[in-house]
Formats: structure tokens, sequence, C-alpha cells
């Protein structure tokens, strides 16, 4: 009888203990008070400004992205918005490389099979 009154007082001190441990880490306000030797807060699991918004986007900036997963895995919006943003500076890339590449024909003189090169040398 007197192992059971033993670890009921054991256990009523440890809850006692733990109790006090949880309740002196928590401010007034009920947020937990990192200053006073608490957890901090963890940093919500988000991306934030996950490419340039002032410059287009390199390989590097795709190299380096880290998508935040949820409990089922990658948070969809997140990642739906990532692809729209990188499918919409592809798209305006494909656009310039284009027009570039028919001003590029335009501006050059275009060789038939009957034009003779230039003679540099008239000896």
């Amino acid at each position: 009888m007197a192992v059971f009154w033993f670890l009921l007082i054991s256990m009523v001190v440890v809850v006692g203990v733990i109790t006090l441990a949880v309740v002196g880490s928590i401010d007034g306000d009920g947020r937990n008070g990192a200053a006073r030797g608490g957890l901090a807060d963890a940093p919500p699991d988000r991306l934030h400004e996950p490419l340039p918004a002032s410059r287009a986007v390199s390989r590097e900036d795709v190299d380096a992205l880290r998508l935040p997963t949820g409990a089922r895995g990658y948070r969809m919006q997140e990642v739906d918005d990532l692809l729209d943003r990188l499918a919409a500076e592809l798209a305006e890339r494909d656009a310039r490389i284009a027009e570039l590449e028919s001003a590029l024909t335009g501006a050059r003189p275009s060789r038939t099979a009957g034009d003779a090169p230039e003679d540099v040398d008239d000896h």
C-alpha cells in the first residue's frame, strides 16, 4: 500500500511541476514568453518573396527556391502562384526572342544561290 501512495504523490508532483513550467512560460496576454525564457514562436512556413519582383527570374533563383510544405505536402496556392509567374516570364522571354530573331532576319540581306561573293582583291 505504501508503494501506491508513493506513486500517487510522485505523479501529482510531476504533473504540478509540468503545469507550473507551462504556465510560467506564457505571458499575461496568453502568448509565449520567449524573452522570459520560454520557447520562441516558430516562424510560419510560408514563402516570402520567393522570386525577385524587380528583375527577371534567373536560373540561380529557381535553383535556390525551396517551396514550403504543409500538412499534406506543398501548399498548392503558393505553388500555383509561383508556376504562373514562371510561365508568364517564360512567355515574355519567348516573345522577345521571337521579336529579336525576326528583326535580325529582316536586317540581314538575304543571299540567293546566284549571288557571288564580292571579290575583295582586284589584282
